[in-house]
């Protein structure tokens, strides 16, 4: 196999100690083996540390480090993205997983095309594994005004190449912090999909964005414009509402029911 470089793999936790093992797992059966696991622990409250710890001490692959306070998922991931020694960046959060190629096909696919920043689709899950039924896709080329139009990118799909995106940092938000990597990001480089099935996310656990209603996801978003993107008032609120329409399309154009997992 083909040795592109090292890719970092960002994940922020915080109380997943019944889904993170699951999520390590996935790693380790990646069958691009040069990677590193980054996981930054938001001072979880559950045995997530003594989990964790288990992993860590058996493959050097595998970096932990915790917060000396909480602080948010912003905070963990601009802590681990300063941290990450790859050329390749993909995130993963604590509870969902990746199939086995996902790093190989990923990495492949943007070098034979000569892509910075890409994703894939995904299949949903619920919080006890178990297929929704739904997968999730997106346009094949998402430009920064695209980008801004909607988040299309799931956050455990993306991947970008360090050596032309550059480091991300960014605004201390408490929700959308993902997005607001990808919009910075796509400043840089545009976002090509990977049309194949290579991750599975986690719908519906407690306390995960996906259990909010519309307008509490319209003032998230609003905030993300006005205070991370510093957009003013009207514009902040023009993007806010564009994204409730893209979302709409997106669940009649990219979203798909199978029954073949």
């Amino acid at each position: 196999m083909k040795d592109s470089g090292l890719a970092s793999i960002i994940t922020p936790s915080y109380n997943t100690a019944g889904y993170i093992p699951e999520t390590i797992e996935s790693v380790l059966v990646q069958t691009y083996p040069n990677w590193e696991l980054i996981i930054v622990d938001d001072c979880s409250t559950d045995n997530t540390d003594e989990i964790v710890t288990q992993y860590f001490v058996k493959d050097a692959r595998i970096r932990y480090i915790r917060n000396k306070k909480n602080s948010g998922a912003a905070y963990s991931r601009n802590r681990a993205l300063r941290e990450a020694q790859g050329r390749w960046v993909a995130f993963l959060d604590s509870d969902d997983l990746w199939e086995p190629e996902k790093l190989e096909k990923q990495i492949r696919f943007m070098e034979e095309n000569n892509y910075a920043f890409s994703y894939t689709n995904y299949l949903e899950i619920d919080k006890d594994s178990k297929t929704t039924g739904k997968i999730v896709s997106g346009p094949k080329r998402i430009t920064k005004i695209g980008m801004f139009a909607f988040c299309w990118p799931g956050c455990l799909t993306v991947m970008y190449d360090v050596q032309k995106v550059g480091l991300v940092q960014i605004a201390n938000i408490k929700k959308n912090n993902d997005y607001a990597m990808w919009l910075k990001a796509c400043k840089r480089a545009d976002c090509y999909l990977l049309d194949d099935c290579l991750a599975r996310y986690r719908r519906g656990r407690n306390g995960s964005i996906s259990t909010h209603g519309y307008i509490t996801l319209i003032k998230w978003h609003y905030k993300l414009f006005h205070e991370a993107e510093k957009m003013n008032i009207f514009f902040s609120v023009l993007i806010a509402g564009a994204n409730l329409v893209c979302g709409v399309y997106k669940k009649i154009k990219y979203v798909k029911r199978t029954h073949n997992w």
